[in-house]
This record gives structure tokens, C-alpha cells and sequence, in this order.
């Protein structure tokens, strides 16, 4: 995949939209193909925030999530090391792309947005790794030692995902900056880093901070 193939995705919804490369400053390690702001020389139009906000491309913004656990992974490597881990809403891919960085046996994207997972394979490539490619949590391969995932409850529907992560991998490590409270005394937290989404989208400062937690030991 190429940066041209991104932004063929990125304007059908922004037609002045385009990618480059940077390095989030919640995780500089990990190179991205992400949205590039110089292209706003001015507001968007009515009919460009429609179109955004309808179709958001989710994967060209690094969210502070990802750059947490990306981070975090890196630092603690045993955790993926000669492991199969799977990125669960994997967007840019940057934690999948970190858990190949650290030594991941297999490392899979795993996103329903087919951008998306075109993006984690051109932002692995530009990292010198490859990542596995998974379309639908259905679909996924059997025998996963470790369950990732960012910023995937966003949505207090989504908090049934806490238990489906724990029966699909013996280790789930999960970063989140929306729930102050999981409701799941499995996951332990671990540390709470401060971080923005880049290129930055001036969100609640509250959202900036980004609570990591380790659940482990499930019978498989």
C-alpha cells in the first residue's frame, strides 16, 4: 500500500485531503502515514464537514490511546514478544505496528473498515514490519495469547467487549481515556499517561488522559 492509496480513501470524503508522514509525539518510535492539517488553509465548507462527519477516517488521526499503548508495549516487550497478538479496532494500526516493532511472533489488524487496515499495512511497511490483516472479530484466527485495544469504549454499549476480549486471549491489554471505571475488576490498572490525538483535534482535556490495564490468567 501506498500514501496514494490513502488518499484516494481520504477524499472520498475530503477532497482536498491528503496523507504524510509523522511521528506522534505520544509515540515518536512509530512512523504514520496520518491526515496532513497544512491542507486547511481555511474551514472546512458545509458540505466538507458533512462529508467528515458522516464518513470520518478514523484511521488518519493517531488517538491517544493507541499512542499510549503503542508506547507502552514498546517499553514492555515481553508482553508480545514471540506472541500472536491482534489490535482490536486497529485503525492506523500503531499498536499492532509497535507490537511487531517489539517482537511479536504475528501481529494482526483487525479493523471493519477496509482504509483502515490498508493504512496499518502501509504505516507497518514504513516501520521496516509486516502485520497480519483481519477484516471481522468473526474472522479471527484461533489461538490469540494477547487481545490489544485503544479507545474502543467510546461507546458504553461497547463494555461487553471487556469479557469477550478475556475468552478470546489469555492477556488483554486495553488503554482507554473515556470510562474512569471499567466495571471489570479482571483488568488492573497499570498507569495513567497523558497524551492528545494527532494532529491534535483540541479535545476535552479529560480525554487526554489515558488509563492502561492488564487482565491476564484466563483459563483458554
Amino acid at each position: 500500500m501506498s500514501a496514494d492509496c490513502l488518499n484516494a480513501h481520504l477524499r472520498k470524503t475530503l477532497a482536498r485531503g491528503r496523507v504524510a508522514v509523522s511521528r506522534p509525539a505520544g509515540c515518536e518510535r512509530v512512523a504514520l502515514y496520518l491526515f496532513d492539517p497544512t491542507v486547511l488553509e481555511g474551514p472546512l465548507s458545509h458540505e466538507e464537514a458533512q462529508a467528515v462527519v458522516a464518513e470520518p477516517a478514523y484511521w488518519s488521526f493517531c488517538w491517544a490511546s493507541g499512542q499510549v499503548l503503542a508506547s507502552w508495549i514498546l517499553d514492555n516487550p515481553g508482553l508480545v514478544e514471540g506472541k500472536r497478538v491482534l489490535d482490536f479496532g486497529s485503525g492506523s494500526g500503531i499498536v499492532a505496528v509497535a507490537a511487531a516493532m517489539a517482537g511479536a511472533r504475528e501481529a494482526i489488524a483487525c479493523d471493519i473498515d477496509p482504509a483502515a487496515l490498508e493504512a496499518a499495512s502501509a504505516n507497518a511497511a514504513l516501520n521496516g514490519v509486516s502485520v497480519g490483516l483481519c477484516q471481522d472479530w468473526a474472522d479471527r484466527p484461533d489461538e490469540l495469547d494477547v487481545v490489544t485495544a485503544a479507545d474502543v469504549l467510546y461507546d458504553p454499549e461497547n463494555r461487553p467487549l471487556l469479557g469477550v476480549f478475556r475468552e478470546a486471549a489469555p492477556r488483554v491489554l486495553l488503554a482507554d481515556s473515556r470510562m474512569k471505571v471499567l466495571g471489570d475488576s479482571a483488568y488492573r490498572r497499570q498507569t495513567t499517561i497523558e497524551a492528545r490525538t494527532w494532529p491534535d483535534l483540541h479535545e476535552f482535556e479529560e480525554f487526554n488522559k489515558v488509563r492502561i490495564y492488564l487482565a491476564e490468567g484466563v483459563a483458554r
